[in-house]
């Protein structure tokens, strides 16, 4: 699930970012990257810069992800990346960089308009990398919307979006409903949420890595217990054992935005969480 959520988030930043994914399985996707995406990821400066200086014609370059080998095409060349791959983060890094929110407004057809004005509902929408650290490292990607006027709540928000018009004016005909909960507001739900649901997660992970960092310092205590003196490096020692083991979970918001929507956006493999006061 965690690499399907890394095909689909790639999928989306590309599509959104004038790449269009040329080819894909559930596995892989081939994007043409556009002028600014090559640029951005494919570290060619002296190439870009010479042809500029020469005005020649531009020849972005292809780029083959492979988000899992066991559903991709047998013996495809390309970039395989996951939680950890430092492509994926020099995509979240950049997501960061061309804009950490948007605001857009759901394309209405013109046949939901008979019969006067229809209202779109605000959706906050936060993206969010888990990162669970301790001697190994493990990422988790999170996409929820809260329903700005009803404080509902939705996983996979996100993915949800991908087959949803949007746009970034308000469609004619349409008004936006004030909403009862403010950004600032819902930003505080979402992020108690996350909170609330990482406390009912089983740790058995931190508790090995506490175990095995207490054995590491009594490993270390047993070097020195016959010392009279005990050099300036002990502790030293100390905190990078305690740097290497403790365990911690950090949460970073990637991007986000505000969508007004007319229909919910979970119709399809719609996983609704419950409304907490």
């Amino acid at each position: 699930m965690l690499q399907t959520d890394v095909h689909n988030y790639l999928k989306t930043f590309f599509k959104e970012n004038d790449s269009p994914v040329i080819e894909q399985s559930d596995g892989h996707l081939h994007i043409q990257l556009s002028i600014d995406m090559d640029k951005n990821l494919m570290n060619r400066p002296f190439y870009w810069h010479y042809l500029e200086k020469i005005g020649g014609v531009p020849n972005p370059m292809e780029l083959t992800l492979i988000t899992d080998e066991t559903k991709a095409p047998e013996d495809l060349k390309g970039e395989r990346i996951h939680f950890g791959a430092p492509r994926l983060h020099q995509v979240f890094r950049l997501a960061k960089e061309l804009g950490s929110h948007v605001k857009m407004y759901e394309k209405v057809a013109r046949t939901s308009l008979t019969g006067g004005s229809l209202s779109l509902l605000p959706w906050l929408n936060v993206n969010v990398k888990i990162s669970y650290e301790a001697e190994k490292k493990k990422d988790r990607l999170v996409s929820l919307g809260l329903n700005l006027v009803n404080g509902e709540m939705v996983d996979g928000f996100c993915d949800q979006m991908l087959d949803c018009p949007l746009e970034p004016v308000i469609p004619d005909y349409c008004f936006t409903v004030s909403p009862l909960i403010k950004p600032a507001s819902g930003m505080n739900r979402i992020r108690q949420y996350l909170e609330d649901e990482l406390k009912t997660e089983d740790h058995a992970w931190a508790h090995d890595a506490v175990n095995k960092m207490e054995a590491d310092l009594r490993l270390l205590d047993t070097f020195y217990e016959q010392s009279e003196t005990v050099p300036e490096t002990y502790e030293n020692e100390k905190e990078a054992i305690r740097n290497q083991y403790e365990p911690k979970i950090n949460m970073s918001i990637i991007n986000g935005g505000l969508f007004y929507l007319h229909q919910h956006p979970l119709n399809i493999r719609r996983v609704i969480l419950p409304y907490r006061r």
